[in-house]
């Protein structure tokens, strides 16, 4: 079965999981290349197999280089443990679980592997064309689709569980389409956070070198005054092929200010910290 074929397959046997993202209907049917609302509004598949449900055109600036530097690094494990961490607090029983900004697929991927459950349902999305490109590419049963998590094409209390990795939020939303029982995820960087390349780029510069995640943890904590947080902190050892796709991976290397590494720069690149913390809530049943 090609991988477009596959694409509509699932929408049809998930069917219930979208609404239209022009009138916010259910979504009835898959017909032809097409999924279809209750009220006729038709969205088409596109040769890749995913959806687009944004009304208007993307804004993002993050391009397919970002994603294949950030797929080569992740497939070499910088974020395992956490992938990990992130497998460990969930129930085992089978899961739908809706990946924010899933970027390119990759952690979506290795939790796939880890839980090695084939009951899971997986569904990502990113407001990236790019990384949802990429993400379709993946041998993975999973639907990835282009959506605005501000407006997100899914029916309230689709997902038992939402995981979002250094993503943007909305809690009104994540509230909506998340189950009574389920579990939101969410993974922020801390202070130390792949310090040596901010370092790197920045110098001494406090403001660029440096991070305070402070605002995200109580907004979140306003939102899930019950919400647990771990801290997850540990050395990754930069493969030698793969120092300047580390750089290019991160938004790090747009700010202003920034240096033009050379290659005695990218040389001292042997080991990143990678600093983060889990926030998991639980919504009341």
């Amino acid at each position: 079965m090609k991988k477009s074929e596959r694409q509509r397959q699932f929408v049809q046997e998930h069917i219930g999981l979208f609404r239209c993202p022009v009138c916010k209907a259910p979504m009835e049917k898959v017909a032809q290349n097409s999924i279809i609302c209750w009220r006729g509004h038709r969205i088409d598949f596109n040769r890749h197999g995913y959806l687009h449900f944004l009304n208007g055109a993307a804004d993002t600036e993050y391009g397919r280089e970002m994603f294949v530097a950030r797929r080569r690094l992740l497939s070499a494990g910088l974020f395992k443990p956490i992938i990990e961490a992130v497998s460990q607090n969930l129930p085992e029983q089978p899961l739908r679980i809706l990946d924010v900004g899933t970027g390119e697929g990759t952690p979506l991927a290795q939790l796939a592997k880890i839980r090695q459950s084939p009951a899971d349902t997986l569904v990502g999305f990113d407001i990236a064309k790019a990384g949802v490109t990429l993400a379709t590419q993946l041998p993975i049963t999973a639907f990835f689709c282009v959506a605005d998590l501000r407006q997100l094409p899914f029916n309230g209390e689709s997902f038992d569980t939402l995981i979002e990795l250094f993503s943007p939020s909305d809690y009104a939303e994540f509230n909506r389409v998340l189950a009574p029982g389920g579990y939101l995820i969410k993974v922020v960087p801390d202070a130390g956070y792949l310090k040596e390349v901010r370092q790197l780029l920045y110098g001494d510069h406090q403001q660029k070198s440096s991070y305070d995640n402070h605002r995200v943890l109580d907004l979140f904590k306003q939102h899930y005054p019950d919400c647990q947080q771990q801290t997850i902190h540990y050395q990754f050892t930069v493969p030698q092929d793969m120092k300047q796709a580390l750089v290019e991976m991160t938004p790090l290397h747009w700010g202003r200010g920034v240096r033009q590494l050379t290659a005695a720069d990218y040389a001292k690149l042997g080991q990143v910290t990678v600093d983060v913390s889990l926030l998991i809530a639980k919504k009341s049943e």
